[in-house]
């Protein structure tokens, strides 16, 4: 049988979901239940979760119950708290977070991915970022409270006061946009991690390794960087054109699926008009001569902007460092990629073994 090399897996379709879908060539981006981004972006978080594992938003009551059940879970345990402090200083924050996480699901045998699991890997993971955060700093950890949502919560782990309603919000929304994105590297890591019929704790595990990569949890801060050193340029445009000249790439443009502007990106676009006004004025004028730069040189490649331009803006706005940027980009994905464990699992997936092309020397003929 003949297999097409499809390098990337580009074009390749290797799994059916209904968690989500990515719309390239409209631009738009469907949750669960065909609910288009723009319309559940002021949803919290707890209701998106709700969405992805389920399937529909919790009632008022269902809310309730489910806010508490994950309050519940947010403490380390023995294991992980020897984790973190057994962590090198200086130690990636994503090393940080796979470390300890790691060590927090650590358990006899090898359990079955549920719905239990899901729920305390999500709200544990706040609380490991928060703890190598501190820690970093030289600070006491600050032990998470039950009556914060989950995204003021994480704020008040980090800095131990209680966080402002916008820089909250600020935050909520950037979670519940990163949330889930259909077969995204990380995704599809912590699906073959499940097809296998290992636990949910290494897939996520496996996921935070794959995110942790600079070609995808990466370029958010890599785009901050890049929208700084613009800022502190002589002039924009030659800022521009002197880094393509040079074969560098301009970070938070172009997308393997998106044919139109990134919707998430329009969202935190408005966002960071209000969470970061200083960063928004130079990466607006930024952005204006990247797309047309971009579009005089490759016409016939599209290259709008995508969810990384903007979303390092808002983070810095909410308060949080660059270099924690991916953790919270993992504190936000960890609920698509539970949600796709548990979808592949529940659908009896086989495992996933793909095949590859034999590229060495040819092979004396069997007799």
């Amino acid at each position: 049988m003949s297999v097409q090399y499809n390098p990337g897996l580009e074009g390749v379709t290797v799994a059916r979901t209904e968690i989500s879908h990515v719309d390239g060539k409209n631009g738009r981006l469907v949750y669960r239940g065909g609910h288009v981004i723009e319309e559940i972006a002021t949803r919290s978080y707890e209701e998106i979760i709700h969405l992805l594992w389920f399937g529909s938003f919790p009632s008022s009551e269902e809310l309730v119950a489910f806010r508490q059940q994950l309050a519940e879970r947010r403490h380390l345990n023995e294991g992980a708290l020897a984790a973190l402090h057994g962590l090198p200083r200086g130690v990636n924050p994503m090393d940080g977070l796979r470390t300890v996480l790691s060590a927090q699901g650590a358990q006899p045998g090898v359990g079955r991915p549920s719905i239990e699991d899901a729920i305390s890997i999500t709200a544990v993971v706040p609380t490991i970022v928060a703890a190598c955060f501190r820690r970093a700093q030289g600070q006491p950890l600050v032990d998470p409270r039950a009556d914060l949502g989950h995204a003021e919560n994480l704020l008040y782990m980090l800095t131990s006061q209680e966080p402002e309603t916008a820089r909250a919000s600020w935050l909520q929304s950037y979670l519940v946009l990163i949330a889930e994105h259909a077969l995204n590297p990380s995704t599809f890591t912590a699906r073959i991690v499940g097809s296998a019929g290992s636990d949910l704790w290494s897939a996520v595990v496996a996921a935070i390794g794959t995110l942790k990569g600079p070609s995808h949890g990466g370029a958010t801060p890599a785009a901050a960087e890049m929208i700084e050193a613009a800022r502190q340029a002589p002039s924009i445009s030659t800022f521009v054109r002197a880094r393509l000249e040079r074969g560098e790439r301009l970070m938070g443009f172009g997308h393997r699926e998106y044919r139109r502007y990134d919707p998430r990106a329009a969202i935190l676009r408005d966002l960071c008009k209000s969470a970061n006004p200083e960063f928004y004025e130079t990466a607006v004028a930024l952005e204006e001569t990247a797309l047309n730069e971009l579009l005089r040189r490759h016409p016939d490649r599209p290259n709008f902007t995508n969810v990384d331009y903007f979303a390092g803006g808002v983070l810095a706005g909410v308060g949080i460092p660059a270099d924690y940027f991916t953790c919270f980009f993992a504190a936000g994905r960890v609920a698509g990629w539970t949600a796709h464990v548990l979808e592949y699992v529940g659908q009896d997936g086989r495992i996933v073994s793909p095949a590859s092309e034999w590229a060495g020397p040819a092979l004396s003929p069997v007799e």
